[in-house]
């Protein structure tokens, strides 16, 4: 007789074993993504801004330092997810307590930094006289990537503060207690969007293809040949700044750190990020960095898929 197998049986069958997630590690994470930041800065057409993202997730990174410890998940949260195949923690229902403290910390030391651009004193001021309420509504707004234009300079702002506790959140899980979510493209961790996909080197993980939210920084498997945005296999090719044509599925090899993943069937793109052409790339600051190739993806028929948490654009309106 026979069956259908189920994720974690298929894998099981796998001779070799590598993880399925990787959990964020909140006391580096920022501090590495700060470094990078920083690194890539030199000479890039954004170097500013990049400096000042530098700068915030410094304050992510002090801010950890002081957080609380995550309550524990309750046992029905993490049963119902694995039987339903949800997100453990959707990220808009469980807005942490804490996160609108943390904001008012993080405008308290980018407003008191002599190189952060004054221009921005009137976000800082508009987000520390909100009450937590109205916080929250702004949080689940941005979270949802639904912003107007009055908000745009306030949800790199909104989504650093919640990135500190969702990561830290994260952080607190045992990898066995998170689910397969469907669809495999969202976080089973928050259920928030990939931001990228990293191409890891070293220990189990080296060789595998991994998402990485933008949200929590939770890192899950997803095969290389695969659309990150619909999950064909079909139509998904590779193109990089210097490239005058498509690289197909599978050859995503090339001398580059940055390559966008594109798919013939949804016509969206998703970065691709490789530690096999430069170990110290990191997911978030690569694709931040890279806006070069964003603008010459502009110019084909495939739209970006998600956007990047640390750099809010006012979409075009559609007639």
């Amino acid at each position: 007789m026979q069956r259908i197998l189920q994720p974690g049986e298929i894998e099981a069958l796998d001779q070799i074993h590598f993880p399925r997630v990787l959990l964020p590690r909140p006391a580096a994470l920022f501090q590495e993504r700060a470094a990078r930041l920083r690194q890539l800065a030199e000479g890039n057409p954004i170097a500013d801004y990049l400096r000042f993202a530098a700068r915030l997730v410094d304050a992510q990174h002090h801010a950890v330092a002081g957080a609380a410890k995550p309550d524990a998940v309750p046992a029905d949260v993490v049963e119902r997810a694995g039987a339903h195949g949800m997100p453990l923690l959707p990220a808009s229902d469980n807005l942490p307590p804490a996160w609108c403290d943390t904001l008012r910390e993080l405008l308290a030391e980018m407003k008191a930094d002599a190189a952060v651009p004054a221009a921005l004193s009137p976000t800082f001021d508009h987000l520390s006289s909100l009450d937590s309420p109205a916080l929250d509504a702004l949080a689940r707004q941005v979270l949802a990537d639904n912003i107007g234009r009055e908000d745009l300079a306030a949800a790199p702002l909104v989504m650093a503060a919640l990135q500190v506790h969702f990561a830290l959140r994260a952080a607190s899980l045992d990898e066995k207690t998170v689910p397969y979510a469907e669809p495999a493209t969202v976080c089973p961790v928050c259920g928030g969007a990939p931001v990228a996909s990293v191409l890891r080197i070293g220990g189990e993980a080296g060789g595998h293809r991994y998402l990485h939210c933008g949200t929590c920084a939770t890192e899950w498997h997803m095969v290389r040949v695969k659309c990150s945005h619909c999950e064909s296999t079909k139509g998904v090719r590779y193109q990089g700044v210097e490239e005058a044509s498509a690289t197909p599925a599978g050859k995503a090899d090339t001398k580059k750190p940055v390559l966008a993943e594109t798919c013939d069937q949804c016509h969206t793109y998703r970065k691709l990020v490789n530690q096999e052409q430069d170990p110290f790339v990191e997911p978030l600051a690569d694709d931040l960095a890279s806006i070069t190739l964003d603008l010459l993806m502009g110019d084909t028929e495939f739209a970006r898929a998600s956007s990047n948490p640390l750099l809010a654009i006012e979409k075009p309106l559609v007639i």
